[in-house]
C-alpha cells in the first residue's frame, strides 16, 4: 500500500507539471491577452525615458537603442542626437494608442530631426486613416549627409521632435510611444545623386500571384516580434482591432510584391453592408520608415488588397520623389503590417477572420555599396543567412524551409513558436519524470528495508 500510495503522488505531480508545461507560458493565466484584444509587442531590451518638453531638457539617444516613451494629449517631446559629420541618422517613431481609444482618420504621428537653430533636417507624418481603428502607426525622420543640400551637414547636437496630431473628439488618453536609432555610414565613393526611372531602370508591371498550398505562420504583435516571412503564400488569423507584424529580407536589387487577402466570414455580404478600409497592408523599411500602404472593402465575402509595385532596393533611391521610392533605398528586413478595422466586429462578427499574404521577391540579388563601415545595429541594412533561413521561402530550385511534403512549416529559424513550446515542454516533463521516478525507487527501498 505504502509504495502504491508514493507511486501515485508521483505520477499525479508528474502528470500536473506535464499539463502545465504542455500549455505553454501563460496558459490560463489573466494576464494573456484574450482573441481580438489590442496588443503591441515592445522589444525587450527597450529603455523607458522621458521626453522633454524642451530642447534644454532633451534626452540623449544613442545609435543601435530602442527607448519607450509616452506621448501625451496635444503633446510635443523633444530628444537630443549627438551627430558627426558623415554617417546618416535615422530616427522613427511608433505611436501605439492604448485599448478603448478613439481615434479619427487624421490623427497620427509626426516626426522631425532638427538642427541646434531649429532647421528641420528631414520631416514625416502618417495618420491612422479612413478605417478610424486605433492601431501601430510609425514615421520617421533623418539626418543625411550624401544629399545635395548643404543644411544638416555638419558635426554636434541635433533634435528629433515628436509631435502627437489630434482633432476634435479624439480621446484623452496618452500613447504609449517606441523610438529607434539607426545609423548608416557613408560611401568610400560617391554614387549617381538621381533615382533611376521605372521606365528606363525596372520592370514596373506586377507578377502573376502566387498559387498553391499555403503554409500557416502567426504574426507578430509589434515591430520587435515580427515573424520572418520568404517569398511564397503564408496563411494567418487575424481579429478585429488586432495588428500583425511580419519581416520580409529584401535584398539590394529586387522588388517585393505583396497581397494581402481577407477571407470570407461566417455572415457572408447577406446583410447588403461594408466596412471602408476594412484590413490596411502598410510597409516600413529596415529603419521602420514609411514606404506605402494599400486597403480594401469588405461586405463579408472574399477581398485583396496589392502594394502598387514598388522600385528594386537600390541607395540612389534616396533622391527619388515620394515615400514609394525614397523609402526603398536599402536593403534589410521590411515589415510588413496588416490591421483589421475593429468595425468589422460590428458588422461581420468578432472572427477571427482568415488571412493570406502573397509574397514574391523579384530580380536578382546586388552587392552592397560601398559602405565606410558597420551601420548601427550591425547588417540593419543587410541581409544575412540566417535572415532566408528564418524567413522560409521558396527558392527557384523549390522550397528552401518553406513547406514540406504536407504543406508544414518547416522554415529552418523561423520554426512555429507553438512547436518550440511543445518541444521545450516535452524535454521539461521528461526530465522531470526520470527525476520524480528515481525518487520514488528509493522512497520505495527504504520503506522495503524499514519493513
Amino acid at each position: 500500500m505504502g509504495r502504491r500510495t508514493v507511486r501515485g503522488a508521483v505520477v499525479a505531480v508528474v502528470l500536473c507539471v506535464a499539463a502545465g508545461l504542455g500549455a505553454g507560458p501563460g496558459a490560463g493565466s489573466a494576464a494573456v491577452a484574450a482573441p481580438g484584444a489590442y496588443a503591441y509587442d515592445f522589444a525587450e531590451d527597450a529603455r523607458t525615458v522621458e521626453g522633454a518638453a524642451s530642447t534644454t531638457d532633451a534626452v540623449g539617444l544613442e545609435p543601435g537603442g530602442t527607448y519607450r516613451s509616452t506621448l501625451p494629449v496635444n503633446g510635443r517631446l523633444y530628444f537630443r542626437l549627438a551627430l558627426d559629420a558623415t554617417s546618416n541618422a535615422y530616427v522613427s517613431a511608433t505611436a501605439v494608442p492604448r485599448q478603448g481609444t478613439t481615434v479619427a482618420s487624421s490623427d497620427g504621428v509626426k516626426v522631425a530631426v532638427q538642427d541646434a537653430d531649429a532647421r528641420s533636417c528631414s520631416y514625416d507624418s502618417t495618420r491612422f486613416g479612413a478605417s478610424h481603428s486605433p492601431h501601430p502607426v510609425a514615421a520617421w525622420a533623418s539626418r543625411t549627409t550624401d544629399g545635395e543640400t548643404t543644411a544638416c551637414q555638419g558635426a554636434g547636437t541635433y533634435y528629433v521632435v515628436v509631435d502627437r496630431i489630434d482633432s476634435a473628439g479624439s480621446s484623452s488618453d496618452d500613447w504609449d510611444l517606441e523610438l529607434t536609432y539607426v545609423s548608416e555610414p557613408s560611401l568610400v565613393d560617391k554614387v549617381a545623386t538621381t533615382a533611376p526611372e521605372s521606365s528606363e531602370a525596372w520592370d514596373s508591371a506586377s507578377p502573376d500571384p502566387l498559387t498553391g498550398d499555403a503554409v500557416r505562420r502567426e504574426g507578430g504583435a509589434g515591430f520587435a516580434t515580427a515573424v520572418p516571412l520568404g517569398q511564397g503564400v503564408w496563411q494567418d488569423d487575424i481579429a478585429p482591432g488586432r495588428t500583425l507584424f511580419y519581416r520580409v529580407p529584401v535584398d539590394w536589387g529586387q522588388q517585393l510584391h505583396a497581397i494581402a487577402e481577407l477571407g470570407s466570414s461566417n455572415a457572408g455580404s447577406s446583410g447588403g453592408g461594408y466596412v471602408s478600409s476594412a484590413l490596411v497592408m502598410s510597409l516600413y523599411n529596415p529603419a521602420r520608415g514609411y514606404v506605402d500602404d494599400e486597403g480594401l472593402v469588405y461586405n463579408g465575402s472574399q477581398s485583396s488588397a496589392a502594394l502598387d509595385p514598388l522600385p528594386p532596393v537600390s541607395y540612389a533611391n534616396r533622391y527619388g520623389v515620394g515615400d514609394r521610392t525614397s523609402g526603398m533605398r536599402f536593403a534589410g528586413s521590411y515589415y510588413l503590417v496588416v490591421h483589421l478595422a475593429e468595425q468589422v466586429t460590428e458588422r461581420f462578427g468578432a472572427g477571427p477572420y482568415g488571412l493570406t499574404l502573397r509574397v514574391q521577391m523579384s530580380g536578382t540579388a546586388q552587392d552592397a555599396p560601398g559602405y565606410l563601415g558597420q551601420s548601427v545595429p550591425r547588417d540593419t541594412f543587410a541581409v544575412t543567412e540566417q535572415d532566408r533561413e528564418a524567413a522560409g521561402g521558396w527558392t527557384s530550385g523549390g522550397v528552401a524551409g518553406g513547406t514540406g511534403s504536407d504543406g508544414t512549416d518547416t522554415g529552418g529559424g523561423g520554426d512555429n513558436a507553438a512547436m518550440q513550446v511543445v518541444a521545450a515542454s516535452g524535454i521539461g516533463a521528461g526530465s522531470l519524470l526520470v527525476l520524480m521516478l528515481g525518487l520514488w525507487t528509493l522512497l520505495a527501498r527504504r520503506r522495503a528495508g524499514r519493513a
